[in-house]
């Protein structure tokens, strides 16, 4: 057996040990990207070297599955896995957010505390040799908030399907006291709450740095039935949601390469264009912070539809405008 077969067949014997319920046939296939011929043999190496291997009915399926999990030896991780677990937490404590970077750190010490010395020891220099050769690159942009006692709280609501209670402030409006039914939290530029109404089920956001008095409550509240959190992220192109319109930019011949490898939103279609130029096209609401991306594109891109993002795109340059002139009056 090759290296790299043999490699697939111990990352195959790691995903059915982390799966309680087990794989399918199916799932091996597209979580490894491979014909279901291919799955099925390295399904079959993998029976071979780890006889604990279960078979699971669970008709019209047969699921596989590894209970204990596997031995150190196999799962000891690689110098490039436990880098990356070392830039997530400085990528996370850089942006402001101490509480997500202090879990994965923690998690970071309990690998290391786990493996043996000896591979500890071989891993170390290569470690030692990432860690100064990479490093986070901090953007201007807003300091996302989460505060661990908050998500704490709103983690415990969604596990036990209990409504949250906080104080809501926004700039402008009188502090009111909410209760909704915790859906899930958007991390991204600032960090929110999904959260469903009690009475009307309308799902709403809350900003999680603008919450305070934050609770679990008695009683019972769920989401929505059909509540999709990566769905309902998926439909804005940043944060903010309203309606969902059709986007259609053109891309000028000199930012066309780099439109082509740019992920504007996950329903983009991209077509080129006779002089070299591109147009995309996708489906999203949130006109107003699509306009604040388009004005690092400059003259580049040129908004096509629709007339919203048109009118956010003349709001925001209207306002720059004002700003220009008072610095300069």
């Amino acid at each position: 057996m090759r290296h790299d077969k043999a490699a697939m067949v111990i990352d195959l014997a790691r995903r059915m040990a982390a799966s309680a319920e087990g794989l399918t046939l199916e799932e091996m296939s597209r979580e490894l990207d491979m014909g279901r011929r291919t799955a099925e043999r390295l399904r079959d190496a993998v029976i071979m070297l780890f006889p604990q291997t279960e078979e699971v009915s669970d008709p019209p399926n047969k699921r596989w599955r590894i209970r204990g999990g596997l031995s150190a030896f196999e799962q000891a991780p690689t110098a490039t896995e436990l880098i990356e677990l070392t830039k997530a937490a400085q990528a996370l404590r850089a942006s402001g957010e101490p509480g997500r970077a202090a879990a994965l750190e923690g998690l970071e010490r309990k690998l290391k505390s786990a493996m043996r010395s000896t591979t500890l020891n071989r891993l170390a220099p290569d470690l030692e040799a990432l860690v100064r050769a990479e490093t986070i690159a901090v953007q201007a942009g807003p300091r996302p908030s989460a505060d661990e006692a908050v998500l704490a709280e709103i983690r415990q609501a969604v596990l036990a399907g209990r409504p949250l209670g906080f104080i809501y402030s926004r700039p402008g409006a009188e502090a009111r006291r909410r209760s909704v039914a915790p859906c899930g939290v958007m991390f991204g530029r600032a960090n929110y709450l999904v959260a469903a109404d009690r009475e009307s089920g309308r799902i709403q956001t809350f900003r999680l740095d603008r919450m305070s008095a934050v609770h679990a409550e008695e009683g019972v509240a769920s989401p929505p039935p059909d509540f999709d959190l990566q769905a309902f992220a998926s439909q804005s192109f940043g944060i903010y949601q309203d309606e969902i319109e059709d986007v259609v930019l053109r891309v000028s011949p000199d930012g066309a390469a780099e439109a082509r490898a740019w992920r504007w939103h996950p329903t983009q279609s991209l077509e080129d264009q006779p002089d070299g130029g591109v147009v995309v096209r996708f489906r999203a609401s949130g006109m107003r912070e699509l306009a604040w991306h388009l004005f690092t594109w400059g003259e580049q891109v040129t908004i096509v539809a629709p007339e919203r993002l048109k009118a956010a795109m003349r709001s925001e340059l209207e306002g720059s405008a004002r700003a220009l002139d008072r610095t300069q009056a």
